[in-house]
């Protein structure tokens, strides 16, 4: 394995842990803590991302060692690293959980990578830490695979996200109560690498304001303003609120990127909300078959669906206001932090409207365009419509005569097409007629909706019937879905299956329907 420039500035420039084991604590006035991956048995390599490794500086001769699958299964350290476990607090389906913490994950070190960008590199399920309370610090294989395969589908996409380097398998076993039932089994487990600049929550923020630590918290912010957003200048308070500002944007496009492709995070709580607005901790996510925007993937929310679909956006806002509150002593007024939740509702109703007229392929989407998307989704989510087949076959619309007939496909129930379809048809034509006050021609027309409607996206089924072959030691259907999405926006036709609408089997199916944050 070629040698990584460790530049390790979390654990140098902020005060740590004096503890230097995983005995289960409250931590005080330190953002880390020592701690080192606990060895597993036998570790494999499954699979990895050459994208990830390319960052690294690395190849497949790097990556297909028995080296790296120690190092990256948790039973050795590259030079450079020092190993260690993230404190933060955060807020938990409305409410103060206190301490959190990395309670499973240990990031290795930040590395420089081959054009200077720094890669934070995080084992997740490599054993316990000072914040797994009474957990094993383990993950499982289901878990581990869906987190690798998301991650970096996510990015393919262009929805800004952490990346995964790499899925191992430990050799071991893990017991999990998957629903919480009181059905605990043993299953195989594994260690997922994610890689990011910056793994900083709000939480990392929260919990110092909670505890009434200033002076940690003055130290943490301006520790990420100078390593995460150096580019912001002036003055202490005018730097902060412009990070603020900033923060509170990147979260807007990130959230309108999920609403475009149909992805629904399923645990957006504060300890789970990206600093740089990246998607962030794949736990109990699921993906938007037949359009629902009252569908939450998590179990844990069956009953009050705080994290459905459709909510997501009024949640980022709520979270970033929690954030606000902990940085609130850290200025002299409020305007600042004001301005930026504004500012948040501001760009996520732009970019949300922009995104939205890019999907149905008009030049401008404006006020006159919103009854026409409004009834669109509404008739969608009646008629029990597939989101990403419909966009997709939508773009081949023919509009002098436009019917159902090219959107067949996305349709999972023939009676409701049947007692939707007169409205469906209407609206069709609507549609057409605004597509023809556009200066587009029919190929630009296809071209800007294909840009922006994939083709493949992860779905359950499909990432369930990968972990169910990898289960049984076979990793080929992973290594087909994720060669397809790597490009989801192209045609693929020989892998069309892969683009199919959700099976019947699947819509009760544990893993293809709810599940939960057990891992």
């Amino acid at each position: 394995m070629k040698p990584l420039h460790f530049d390790n500035r979390f654990v140098n420039e902020l005060p740590g842990d004096a503890l230097h084991d995983p005995r289960p604590r409250q931590v005080v006035g330190a953002c880390w803590s020592p701690v080192k991956p606990t060895p597993v048995q036998a570790p494999q390599v499954l699979a990895y991302a050459p994208e990830v490794a390319a960052l690294l500086g690395w190849d497949a001769e790097d990556v297909q060692t028995p080296e790296f699958a120690a190092v990256f299964g948790g039973n050795r350290l590259l030079p450079g690293m020092q190993p260690y476990a993230a404190c933060y607090g955060g807020h938990q389906f409305g409410q103060w959980a206190g301490q959190l913490g990395d309670g499973r994950a240990i990031s290795l070190g930040e590395v420089l990578g081959v054009d200077g960008q720094r890669w934070e590199l995080q084992l997740k399920g490599a054993g316990r830490t000072p914040y797994a309370r009474h957990a094993d610090g383990r993950a499982v294989l289901r878990s581990s695979l869906r987190e690798f395969v998301c991650s970096e589908a996510m990015h393919h996409l262009g929805v800004p996200t952490t990346r995964a380097l790499s899925l191992v398998a430990t050799g071991e076993t893990v017991l999990r109560d998957m629903f919480y039932d009181g059905n605990a089994r043993p299953e195989p487990g594994a260690v997922v690498c994610r890689v990011a600049p910056s793994f900083i929550r709000f939480g990392n923020f929260e919990i110092f304001a909670a505890r009434n630590d200033l002076a940690t918290l003055t130290k943490l912010v301006d520790f990420t303003l100078a390593r995460d957003f150096p580019e912001l200048e002036g003055e202490p308070t005018s730097r902060r609120a412009a990070w603020f500002m900033n923060v509170c944007e990147r979260t807007a496009l990130l959230l309108a990127h999920w609403m475009r492709v149909g992805f629904v995070h399923g645990v957006m709580n504060t300890d789970n909300m990206s600093i740089l607005g990246l998607t962030i901790d794949y736990g109990p996510y699921g993906w938007i078959d037949n359009l629902d925007f009252n569908w939450t993937p998590n179990t844990t929310d069956a009953e009050g669906r705080r994290y459905r679909f459709g909510y997501q956006p009024q949640i980022a806002q709520w979270n970033l206001a929690c954030l606000a509150h902990a940085l609130m002593p850290l200025f002299e007024d409020t305007s600042p932090l004001e301005a930026g939740l504004e500012h948040y509702a501001t760009v996520y109703h732009e970019a949300n409207r922009a995104m939205t007229g890019a999907k149905l392929g008009l030049m401008h989407f404006d006020e006159r365009d919103l009854p026409l998307a409004r009834d669109l989704f509404a008739l969608m989510q009646q008629a029990e419509i597939d989101l990403t087949i419909w966009f997709r076959a939508l773009a081949e619309l023919e509009l002098e005569a436009p019917n159902l007939e090219p959107l067949a496909e996305a349709f999972y129930n023939e009676e409701k097409l049947a007692q939707h379809g007169p409205a469906l048809q209407a609206w069709l034509e609507r549609y057409a007629a605004r597509l023809r006050t556009d200066d587009l021609s029919p190929e630009q027309r296809r071209t800007r909706m294909n840009q922006h409607n994939p083709r493949f996206v992860p779905r359950n089924y499909l990432t369930q019937m990968a972990i169910d072959r990898a289960e049984q030691g076979d990793m080929s259907a992973l290594q087909r879905l994720m060669q397809v999405l790597r490009q989801p926006y192209a045609e693929q036709p020989e892998a069309n299956d892969l683009a199919a609408r959700r099976p019947d089997w699947a819509r009760e199916r544990a893993g293809c329907s709810m599940l939960s944050c057990s891992s």
